[in-house]
Order: structure tokens, then sequence, then C-alpha cells
């Protein structure tokens, strides 16, 4: 069975900061084993919001379907919503459209939720982060909530401080990876932990 994965999201969803290189998704992918090979998509776009992402989702997946049976979509998006004002409101028409037509199109679809950063603005990416939980919940979407998982851990936050106060490191991608594989992953991706 021909299985192909798109991952859209922000420059953490493409390993920004991860000295391996392979990042957060890197990570996970390594420690999942399926029977037969993926393809996989990686198409980030560094501090992308929801209403850009919302502008090029479907045109850039279809590119990369091809003739696969088995169509699995991966949503992180990152804090930018709130970093850029856009409204909690806009945030659910976006995302509530994106999954609608990813739906429709009949694709199984993961999301990531936004992790905690030191900008200052944290009270705007935990609304965020609820109501891109809210939108997918709806939906019966699975959802990594890194926001509430990586809040309170005095790791993530002295990663983040090392840098630049927003992507973090080889450590932090870890961190991630470890959330993402213990919400749902491996039962959505359909693979064992290797």
């Amino acid at each position: 069975m021909t299985r192909t994965l798109v991952v859209l999201g922000d420059g953490i969803a493409g390993g920004y900061g991860d000295s391996r290189r392979s990042g957060w998704l890197g990570r996970v992918l390594a420690r999942s084993a399926t029977p037969e090979p993926d393809f996989v998509a990686v198409l980030p776009v560094p501090e992308e919001t929801t209403t850009q992402l919302a502008s090029r989702w479907s045109a850039e997946s279809s590119l990369r379907w091809g003739v696969s049976e088995e169509r699995r979509l991966l949503i992180a998006p990152g804090a930018w919503d709130a970093a850029a004002g856009i409204s909690l409101a806009r945030t659910r028409l976006n995302l509530a459209n994106i999954l609608d037509d990813a739906i429709t199109q009949r694709l199984s679809v993961f999301f990531v939720g936004p992790a905690p950063t030191l900008r200052g603005d944290d009270s705007a990416v935990a609304a965020l982060d609820g109501a891109c939980y809210d939108v997918c919940e709806r939906r019966g979407i699975p959802y990594a909530a890194l926001y509430t998982s990586l809040k309170a851990d005095e790791r993530w936050a002295a990663d983040l401080g090392a840098g630049d106060g927003v992507h973090p490191s080889q450590v932090g991608h870890g961190m991630i990876a470890h959330v993402v594989m213990a919400q749902g992953w491996h039962a959505w991706f359909g693979s064992a932990e290797a």
C-alpha cells in the first residue's frame, strides 16, 4: 500500500534550530516502524500564520499525493498567529476551513499545537492553543498539546532561553517528539514504536 505524509507548518516543523538537522519530526519518524516505506513531504514556511497556511495548503499538498492509497496530513502551524496579532476568531475560521476541506478530501489529519515561547505573549499563545484544540476536537482530529505539555517544564524554558526564545535546539526538538509520540501519534500513523 502506498502511503504519503504531507507535513505543513512553521520552521519548527522543518527542524529549525536542531543542530542534528532532523527536528522533532525526524525523531518521530525514526521511532515509527511501518510495514512499508512512506513518502514524506515536509513543506514548512518560517513564521507562517494560519491565514497564509490556508491559502497554500491544498495546492501544495495535492502535488504530493500522487497515486497514494493512504493520504495523511500533519499540521503544525506554531504560535505565529499570536505574534502577528491574528484574532482567535480568524484562527478558528482558518483552521476550520483547512480541516473541513481535508476531511472532505478524505485525508487523515494529525495536528500539533503551538509550543510555549519566551516572546512575552504567553497568554495569547495559551489562548491560541485552546482555539486550535477546540477546532480539532470538534472534528475528531488527534491533537498533540505542546503548550500544556511543555509550559511548566524548566528544561523547555532553558532550551528556548539559550536561543532566540521561540525555536528550540536539539534538546527541545527531542521534547516535542516525546510529546507527539505520547499523544496519539502511533495510533494515528499506524506504526509501532521502533
